[in-house]
């Protein structure tokens, strides 16, 4: 069972400014179903707890410049919880007391990442926290999934098979915005992966990379040995690619249909985010 968590909080949130140029894009909330209808939190925390429920115990976040709010929320503060508890917020307090007992049931490592030099630099950075497999996840995204069941699947796929990757799959209109895969169909809707790419301008499917990853290791082995890629960044998707090459199992499966992907990137998939995820916490979506 995978006991590890890598999240990235560092990325600088550009498209989002003004809105980013205070607050982590991590931080910006999204609906929850809370005990008396929905509840905004922050989506790093409801990722955190997503990842508490599935069984993960040690966490390491990869924050930049300007992340200290993340820290500080990641925090508890008891004494908030009492001043809440006695101006008659309970419903507020109870929330709280859920999430920072879940904080010291877990060990909570931060890493920093003092330049912005891409997403496999961040993962490179959390190094010397990782000596077994892994569970790899970006901090401005989430899946709703009401039994974990895509974490289950990535889980299953490393285990069955062995592989130093596992990767998630969506397919969406337009490629360009993302990594891509090129893959073989496997047995039971599992699929090797035979070459990926970063925001290709001529995409070779339309299956796109989503930021939830189970790795061994070896990941940071072929993080280590590339440079700078797309947009002058350490890309993970090249990484991943090296990993193919050298003949490593890499293996994926698709989202399944039951699960909602958000993302909070742009103004536009975040307007979504705040959609989707209000009817998801109101029960109009199950």
């Amino acid at each position: 069972m995978i006991s590890k968590a890598v999240i990235t909080a560092a990325g600088l949130g550009t498209r989002l400014i003004p809105a980013t140029k205070e607050m982590p894009k991590e931080m910006l909330p999204i609906y929850v179903r809370g005990e008396s209808g929905p509840v905004l939190k922050p989506l790093l925390q409801v990722l955190f707890e997503k990842l508490f429920d599935f069984g993960i115990r040690e966490f390491c976040f990869v924050v930049g410049r300007g992340k200290r709010v993340i820290e500080d929320h990641f925090t508890p503060d008891w004494k908030f919880v009492e001043r809440l508890e006695s101006n008659g917020k309970a419903g507020q307090a109870a929330e709280l007391k859920r999430f920072y007992a879940m904080l010291e049931r877990s060990v909570t490592v931060w890493v920093n990442q003092p330049a912005p030099l891409g997403f496999g630099d961040a993962v490179l950075r959390s190094r010397p926290f990782v000596d077994e497999e892994f569970l790899l996840c970006a901090g401005d995204t989430y899946v709703h999934s009401p039994d974990n069941g895509f974490l289950r699947s990535l889980e299953a796929l490393r285990a069955d098979h062995s592989c130093d990757a596992a990767l998630l799959l969506k397919s969406v209109e337009d490629p360009r915005r993302f990594g891509v895969a090129v893959v073989e169909d496997g047995s039971v809707g599992r699929l090797r992966v035979l070459r990926v790419v970063e925001k290709p301008p001529v995409p070779p499917s339309d299956l796109a990379i989503l930021p939830f990853y189970v790795f061994t290791p070896e990941v940071f082995d072929a993080l280590g040995s590339i440079g700078p890629g797309h947009g002058g960044e350490v890309q993970l998707t090249d990484a991943i690619q090296l990993l193919t090459e050298r003949g490593r199992s890499v293996m994926a499966v698709r989202l399944p249909k039951s699960d909602v992907w958000l993302d909070v990137g742009t103004p536009e998939s975040y307007f979504e985010a705040i959609r989707v995820s209000y009817a998801i916490a109101a029960g109009a979506v199950r």
